[in-house]
């Protein structure tokens, strides 16, 4: 018998981080939660929580890029968040371009920026929906 993949996107941001799942089977992922970042360290005793529930063979972390492809401040960021996940939990880690999936998730919801959200998480979880649904179509 098959076994399907599992896999958790996460969209890292310094206050919020946004998680989606996704499998092999259906080639689709869902929005799932946020959690919550001080400067962007996550909470990894629910991160941990979330791997056991899941038990997800790969991890998607977005890479924010400028419009033109170059690396900013929030690249290395979020390569260094993909790096811990990997060296804490020994899970492989790929990334996923993330440009415009902000613009994306606002256009998704029908506002036109985060701060017009009363539920910016919704913002965070889509966006990490969209992060790992483009690297399941990539794939």
């Amino acid at each position: 018998m098959m076994k399907y993949r599992t896999f958790l996107g996460f969209d890292f941001g310094m206050k919020n981080i946004g998680v989606a799942v996704g499998q092999e089977l259906t080639n689709t992922a869902t929005p799932l939660t946020v959690i919550k970042a001080r400067e962007g360290i996550p909470d990894w005793d629910q991160i941990s929580s979330l791997l056991a529930e899941w038990q997800p063979q790969l991890l998607v972390v977005g890479l924010p890029l400028n419009m033109d492809g170059t690396e900013q401040d929030m690249t290395a960021a979020a390569k260094r968040f993909g790096h811990r996940l990997n060296g804490r939990f020994h899970i492989p880690v790929d990334w996923q371009d993330e440009r415009l999936t902000t613009f994306e998730a606002l256009d998704q919801l029908g506002i036109r920026s985060k701060m017009q959200s009363n539920k910016r998480e919704d913002v965070d979880r889509i966006s990490a929906q969209l992060i790992l649904q483009s690297w399941l179509n990539q794939q």
